[in-house]
C-alpha cells in the first residue's frame, strides 16, 4: 500500500494527458472507469452550448451532474453576511432566491450537512429544494458524528434519519462520512463507523436504494485515506471528497504537515476511477483575495474575468471531478461561477503552468492557512476565530501590514489594519479575549495552532495602537 510519501505525481505533460491536450475538450468523468485516464470518453461531459452548464456523469449511478456544485455551508443570514455559528438567522428568502438561480442555470448538486450554520443547513436547503421537483437535484449530505457523544450507534443513527426529515426527502443522493483523518486517525474512524455497525448500516441502505451514492470527506491523515482507499474493492466508493486547488496541488503539506499535497490525492483516486468532489477551490477565499502584484497579473491577462474564476476552472479542469463545491453566499458569487461553468473553458498547458508559478508567489507570503470553515466554532469565550485571521490575511495580501514604523506605507498601513479589525470584528469577539483554552485547535482541519496565532495577532495589534513597532 502506498502512502502519502510515496507520492503519486502528475506532473505538467501528466496533466494534460489525463486532461486532454490543450484546445480539446477535457475527457469527461466516465474516463476514470476502472482507473482509464485517456480522453476516449469526453463525450460525457456534455454542455448543449455557449452559455450552458458543464455537466459530469457518475460512472456507478450514469448521474448527470452539474460541475458547480452549491455548497451550503455559508448560507446568507438576515443582516447580510455568511450566517455565522447561529448567531445570525438565516435569510431564507436569499437561500430560495439563490437556489431558484441555480437551478435555473443548471446546478443541481446542493451539498449539506447536520454540522453547517450551527446545525440550520440541513432545514434552509430542504425548505428551498423541497419547492421543486424532486428529480431537478441530488441531495449531498453527511454523517457528521464528530464528537464523542455522537459515536454511538444510537446517536449517529438519530443523526442519519434527521437529516431525512430535515430535508424533506426518502433518499439521498450523495452521502458523506464527514471529515476522516480530521482528529484522531485509524482509532477515530472506527469508533465512528465500525465498531458501532454504522459503515455496514449504511452499505446496507445503499443496497436499499435510500443511499444512491456513498463516499466520505478527507481532512489530514493521509493514512487514513490511504488504507480506505486500499479497501475500496469491499466498500466500492461512489465518490471521495478531497481539498483541491491550484495552492494545494503541490504545496498543502508545506502550508501545514498535517496535510496531503492534492496532486497526491487525484492521482490515487484516478487511478481506481474514483470520482472526486472538491471542496475548498478557493482556499476559503484566498484564491479569489490575492496579493495585489498578484492579483495584477491576472488582470493583465484576463481583465474580464475574475480571479476566482481561475482557480474553479484549475478545479473543473480534471476529468475524474465530479463537481466542484461553492459557498456562495451572495448573488454575484453565483453567477460569476455559472460564467465559469457554462461552459468550463479547460486550462491550457500554458495556463496550468502559469497557476503553478503564481501558487509558487503566494508561498512567499506569511499568511494563516484559515478556509473560513468554522469548524473551530463556537468559541466558548465568544470570539469570532475565522474574521480575526482572515482580517489579518486579507491585510497581508493588500500590503497592510507594516512591519516597523520605518515602513514607507505606515501610517496608511497602520489605520488600514486597525479600522478594517473593528469593523470586521466587534471589540467583544477581538483576539484580546482569547484566555488559550485550545478548544477550537483540534477541531481545525488545516492544523493551525489557533491559539498561538491569536495571540501572536493580538500582541500586533497591540503594538500597532500604540505605535511600537
Amino acid at each position: 500500500m502506498k502512502t502519502g510519501k510515496e507520492k503519486t505525481t502528475l506532473s505538467r505533460r501528466d496533466f494534460f494527458k489525463v486532461a486532454g491536450a490543450a484546445g480539446a475538450s477535457i475527457a469527461g468523468l466516465s474516463a476514470c472507469r476502472n482507473g482509464e485516464t485517456s480522453s476516449a470518453a469526453a463525450a460525457d461531459e456534455t454542455h448543449a452550448g455557449t452559455g450552458e452548464m458543464t455537466y459530469r456523469t457518475s460512472p456507478t449511478t450514469g448521474d448527470r451532474v452539474s460541475l458547480l456544485g452549491f455548497g451550503m455551508m455559508r448560507l446568507p443570514s438576515v443582516g447580510g453576511r455568511s450566517a455565522r455559528e447561529g448567531n445570525d438567522a438565516i435569510d431564507q428568502e436569499m437561500v430560495n432566491a439563490l437556489v431558484d438561480h441555480a437551478l435555473a442555470h443548471g446546478v443541481n448538486y446542493f451539498d449539506t450537512s447536520p454540522a453547517y450554520c450551527q446545525g440550520l443547513s440541513e432545514r434552509a436547503t430542504g425548505i428551498a429544494l423541497s419547492r421543486h421537483p424532486r428529480d431537478s437535484y441530488f441531495i449531498a449530505t453527511k454523517l457528521s458524528n464528530f464528537a464523542p457523544s455522537t459515536w454511538s450507534r444510537e446517536a449517529s443513527m438519530a443523526m442519519y434519519r434527521n437529516s431525512f426529515r430535515e430535508l424533506q426527502v426518502d433518499r439521498i443522493d450523495y452521502l458523506l462520512l464527514h471529515g476522516i483523518g480530521m482528529g484522531g486517525g485509524m482509532e477515530e474512524f472506527e469508533a465512528r463507523y465500525i465498531r458501532n455497525g454504522m459503515l455496514d448500516f449504511l452499505l446496507e441502505e445503499r443496497r436499499a436504494g435510500r443511499i444512491r451514492n456513498l463516499g466520505f470527506s478527507y481532512h489530514g491523515d493521509i493514512r487514513v485515506f490511504d488504507r480506505l482507499l486500499a479497501q475500496h474493492d469491499r466498500y466500492k466508493w461512489d465518490f471521495v471528497q478531497i481539498q483541491l486547488n491550484y495552492l494545494d496541488w503541490k504545496y498543502a503539506k508545506q502550508i501545514n504537515p498535517r496535510n496531503t499535497d492534492a496532486e497526491y490525492l487525484y492521482g490515487e483516486l484516478a487511478s481506481r476511477g474514483i470520482p472526486a468532489i472538491i471542496m475548498e477551490p478557493l482556499l476559503g477565499g484566498r484564491l479569489s483575495n490575492v496579493p495585489q502584484n498578484i492579483a495584477a497579473q491576472f488582470k493583465q491577462r484576463e481583465p474580464e474575468q475574475s480571479i476566482a474564476s481561475w482557480a474553479f476552472r484549475f478545479a473543473g479542469s480534471f476529468p475524474c471531478v465530479l463537481t466542484v463545491l461553492s459557498g456562495m453566499t451572495r448573488m454575484e458569487h453565483l453567477q460569476d461561477n455559472l460564467r465559469t461553468y457554462s461552459p468550463l473553458q479547460p486550462l491550457s498547458e500554458e495556463e496550468f503552468a502559469f497557476l503553478q508559478r503564481m501558487a509558487t508567489m503566494m508561498m512567499q507570503f506569511d499568511t494563516i492557512p484559515c478556509n473560513d470553515c468554522k469548524y473551530c466554532m463556537p468559541c466558548p469565550y465568544g470570539l469570532d476565530i475565522p474574521a480575526i485571521l482572515l482580517h489579518y490575511n486579507k491585510c497581508l495580501n493588500e500590503g497592510n501590514v507594516p512591519v516597523s514604523a520605518q515602513d514607507e506605507n505606515y501610517r496608511k498601513a497602520r489605520r488600514a489594519y486597525l479600522i478594517g479589525y473593528d469593523r470586521s470584528v466587534p471589540k467583544l469577539r477581538q483576539a484580546s479575549h482569547c484566555i488559550g483554552c485550545n478548544q477550537c485547535s483540534p477541531h481545525c482541519p488545516q492544523g493551525i495552532d489557533i491559539p498561538k496565532e491569536l495571540q501572536r495577532i493580538d500582541r500586533y495589534v497591540e503594538q500597532l495602537k500604540q505605535e511600537t513597532l
